[in-house]
């Protein structure tokens, strides 16, 4: 039998699930994980294997194999969709197997959001909306099953509550930068973020920068680095202490502080200004037309999404860069997606 940590990753080729693996390629214990990847490329695929990876062909819709590789796993990072409720549960019954078969209880690490917070505001400031704390853990089980990412993240406490299995649930904010990291140098990950290159985008396509409302609602951010950099101290936390929260315990915001829409799309607008896509920086509203053309008519963009990190931060993970980080590296973002798309 194996002596060494079988650690299965989904989204291994997306935005954070690539920098987490690139993270755990670089680490000097490497040799003492077996990671396999589930990836739907088969040239990515011979990339990862290239790597030391154990990459399988394969999507997060194929059930049967996602139960499988769960269950021959004694972690799961799970960072390939929020919302795939049948691919949870088909991990969690995976998981459950390998509890079954072993007496040891596997740690599974879920990719949810910040968005669990938000209220709706059509794009303008609410100074009463609620504050999420992930370090309150009555406030935090309050947040209801309506919410985006919600019943998916209510499944996977639930399994913890059963005993089978101990989960972490990750709930990033606005991440920000151009990834960079040796799976993007290979073509194998998506170097983006949804959020933001989502806005560009929009920008991009109409020739004027995009806010609904008038742009002043606010999320939390965080830069990739720093995401990835906290799922590896979750990571090393959970192997290190067996008593670190988890379940209604283990809800972890990553953010470090928060931003306006209105001031992030003005900073598109000059970058689009200078790059001659744009005649003007001045943030411009989303038309109802507009709204349903690109978001279905979602205001999603325009509410308010207001969070604390504090149990996060009490692991020891000190993210690093700051608003003036985020807002410096924009306008790198948008000449990236004016010649990539």
């Amino acid at each position: 039998m194996s002596t060494k940590l079988n650690i299965l990753v989904l989204g291994a080729t997306g935005y954070i699930g690539g920098s987490v693996l690139s993270q755990l390629l670089n680490r000097d214990d490497i040799k003492s994980l077996n990671i396999t990847a589930l990836v739907r490329s088969a040239e990515k695929a011979e990339k990862l294997r290239n790597l030391g990876v154990n990459a399988v062909i394969g999507s997060h819709f194929d059930l049967p194999l996602v139960e499988k590789l769960a269950k021959e796993s004694e972690v799961v990072f799970s960072m390939a969709s929020a919302d795939d409720l049948e691919a949870i549960q088909a991990l969690l019954k995976g998981l459950k197997s390998q509890f079954e078969d072993t007496g040891k209880v596997p740690i599974f690490i879920h990719t949810s959001g910040a968005g669990v917070a938000i209220t709706p505001a059509e794009g303008t400031s609410d100074q009463n909306a609620i504050i999420y704390d992930d370090a309150d853990s009555k406030q935090m089980t309050s947040i209801p099953r309506t919410q985006i990412h919600r019943q998916v993240d209510l499944e996977i406490v639930a399994a913890d509550e059963a005993g089978y299995v101990k989960t972490f649930i990750v709930m990033p904010g606005t991440i920000f930068g151009v990834a960079k990291t040796k799976l993007t140098e290979l073509g194998v990950q998506n170097r983006f973020s949804y959020p933001v290159a989502t806005i560009i985008r929009i920008s991009l396509a109409r020739g004027k920068p995009a806010v609904v409302g008038e742009g002043k609602n606010v999320w939390p951010f965080v830069s990739i680095e720093d995401t990835s950099d906290f799922y590896l101290k979750l990571y090393d936390s959970v192997l290190k202490d067996p008593h670190i929260g988890h379940g209604v315990q283990g809800y972890y915001f990553a953010e470090n502080g928060e931003f306006k829409f209105s001031v992030v799309a003005k900073k598109i607008g000059e970058a689009l200004v200078e790059l001659g896509k744009a005649t003007t920086p001045d943030p411009v509203p989303l038309s109802k037309d507009e709204l349903m053309n690109y978001f279905k008519g979602s205001m999603l963009f325009g509410s308010n999404c207001r969070c604390r990190g504090n149990r996060s931060r009490s692991l020891g993970w000190t993210p690093k860069d700051g608003l003036d980080d985020f807002l410096a590296g924009i306008k790198a973002e948008v000449e990236a997606l004016a010649t990539s798309g």
